[in-house]
C-alpha cells in the first residue's frame, strides 16, 4: 500500500508540471520561438533573417551566446522607446505574465577587410533573389563528395541538419557583420566552435532539392541575405 506522503508528493509534482506547461504555452505565438535541442542562437537568427547580435540583445544573452532547449526567445523588437527596459505582458488564461527585456546598444562590428574566395569550383546555377527563399544565395554545380572550402577565416557557429530544407548545413561567423553558409553537404568535417582558416576543407558536396550535386551558398550581412556574387572574386 502506498504511503500517503508518496501520494501527496506525486500530486505536487503533477501540479508543478502543469504550471510549467501553462507558463511555457503562454509565451508561444507570434514573436516567440521555443528553442529545440539542435538550435544555436545563430541558427535561430538565420532561420528568421535576424542579426544574431540583435537577437541576443533582445533576449539578454551575452557571449558566447548559449541557448538551451525549452528556452523561449523573443523574435521581435521589444521596445522602440528610448527607455532602457520594457515589460511585456502576455495573457495566460486569466492572468498576465511580464517578460522584462533589457535593451542595450549594439556592439561595434570588427573593422577588418575580408578577402573572400569561392567555396567550390563549378558553374553557378541561379541568380540571387531576396524574394525567393530558394534563391537567397547561389547554387554551385559540382560532383558528389567534392571538397567545400571556407570562403574566409572565421568561427563555425552552426554545424548540423536542424534547419529544415538545407540538409547538412555549416554556418561560419567571419566578424560581427558577416556570416556565410554552406548547405546540402554529404558530410560535415567541422564542429561548432571550431576556428577555420580561409580555404579550410569544411565539408563535402551533397545533393540539392532537385537531387543534383550542388552546394547552396549564402552570405548574410547583419542577418540579411546579400548577393554572394558581389563579394566573391571574379573567376573570369
Amino acid at each position: 500500500m502506498s504511503h500517503p506522503y508518496h501520494f501527496l508528493f506525486s500530486i505536487l509534482l503533477l501540479f508543478l508540471s502543469a504550471c510549467s506547461v501553462i507558463q511555457q504555452h503562454s509565451l508561444k505565438g507570434a514573436g516567440w520561438y521555443l528553442v529545440k535541442p539542435t538550435d544555436t542562437l545563430y541558427s535561430v537568427a538565420w532561420r528568421y533573417g535576424l542579426d544574431f547580435q540583435q537577437l541576443a540583445l533582445w533576449n539578454n544573452i551575452s557571449e558566447p551566446y548559449v541557448i538551451n532547449p525549452g528556452q523561449q526567445l523573443v523574435l521581435i523588437e521589444p521596445d522602440k522607446l528610448p527607455a532602457k527596459t520594457k515589460s511585456r505582458e502576455v495573457k495566460a488564461g486569466n492572468s498576465l505574465i511580464k517578460q522584462t527585456v533589457i535593451v542595450k546598444p549594439l556592439a561595434p562590428s570588427y573593422n577588418q577587410a575580408i578577402r573572400w574566395r569561392w567555396p567550390v569550383k563549378g558553374s553557378v546555377l541561379n541568380r540571387f533573389s531576396i524574394k525567393d527563399l530558394d534563391r537567397r544565395g547561389i547554387d554551385i554545380a559540382g560532383k558528389i563528395g567534392q571538397s567545400v572550402y571556407a570562403v574566409a577565416a572565421g568561427k563555425v557557429v552552426y554545424s548540423g541538419s536542424g534547419i529544415s530544407g538545407l540538409g547538412n548545413l555549416i554556418i561560419v561567423k567571419h566578424d560581427n557583420t558577416y556570416l556565410s553558409a554552406y548547405a546540402y553537404n554529404s558530410s560535415i568535417l567541422v564542429q561548432e566552435g571550431s576556428q577555420v582558416k580561409t580555404g579550410a576543407h569544411i565539408a563535402n558536396m551533397g545533393r540539392g532539392k532537385n537531387n543534383k550535386p550542388m552546394l547552396h551558398f549564402q552570405i548574410r550581412k547583419k542577418g540579411k541575405p546579400v548577393d554572394p556574387l558581389h563579394f566573391l572574386p571574379d573567376t573570369k
